[in-house]
């Protein structure tokens, strides 16, 4: 009688104990867990601080704070950078300038309209878009042009080869969706980010989804023009 008397609360301890297992963390520890706060933004001050400032709307200084790293990140993660981790860095930079450039990249009126398909190429902002008789066709995406001394050729230029599948003769690399506009020089889309090594050999490099984009949108014939100066080349 001692023993069942002893076994007994054992027993009822484990089925309830059991039950909870099954019923999942109280209430009040889940509420716990999930306002756990996340990791601390520890990321130093990067080279593009005060344009990612002003831009997040924070106080412009130039040096990195706690709550401007949490707000660079915040940029960073709605606009797909990474890593997202609150460093102003020149991904993150040129984010921003294509997020700016949206609604409308040719506001300063510096690629001119026609009545017809124009990709413009802007050397300064790093930025490509389409407009067809002012009308945005295709809002703009970054790009990686020419480096010094190799420098993509401004002015108007004609799509008037492309080739899906190119692969360059010179250097051996892959061109995909490359549309030439003027000798060697192409459209078309490079693996990897765009954002290191400085420049290309004078093509206008896309992200690969962007380059399929225009290669859709575009022909043999339709108009490129090129204009300002890429940063870090000789005027």
């Amino acid at each position: 009688m001692a023993a069942r008397q002893g076994r007994g609360p054992v027993a009822r301890a484990a089925v309830i104990g059991s039950l909870l297992a099954l019923a999942g963390p109280h209430p009040s520890l889940a509420a716990a867990a999930a306002a756990e706060p996340e990791s601390a933004c520890v990321a130093g001050t990067g080279p593009y601080q005060r344009e990612l400032e002003h831009h997040v709307g924070r106080p412009v200084d130039g040096v990195q704070s706690a709550a401007d790293c949490i707000a660079v990140r915040d940029f960073q993660r709605k606009n797909g950078v990474s890593p997202a981790d609150g460093y102003a860095g020149v991904a993150t930079y040129r984010t921003m300038l294509v997020v700016t450039a949206r609604p409308d990249p040719n506001a300063a009126g510096e690629c001119p309209e026609r009545e017809h398909r124009v990709t413009c190429v802007d050397l300064e902002r790093q930025l490509l878009w389409v407009q067809d008789d002012g009308d945005i066709v295709l809002r703009p995406v970054p790009i990686r042009t020419g480096r010094d001394f190799q420098e993509t050729r401004t002015g108007w230029h004609d799509v008037y080869w492309r080739s899906k599948d190119h692969v360059s003769t010179l250097y051996g690399s892959p061109m995909p969706y490359a549309q030439f506009f003027d000798g060697g020089q192409a459209l078309h889309g490079s693996p990897g980010t765009l954002y290191e090594g400085g420049g290309s050999a004078g093509c206008v490099n896309l992200t690969e989804p962007d380059a399929k984009r225009l290669w859709d949108l575009l022909g043999e014939g339709d108009a490129v023009y090129v204009w300002g100066t890429k940063p870090g080349t000789e005027d």
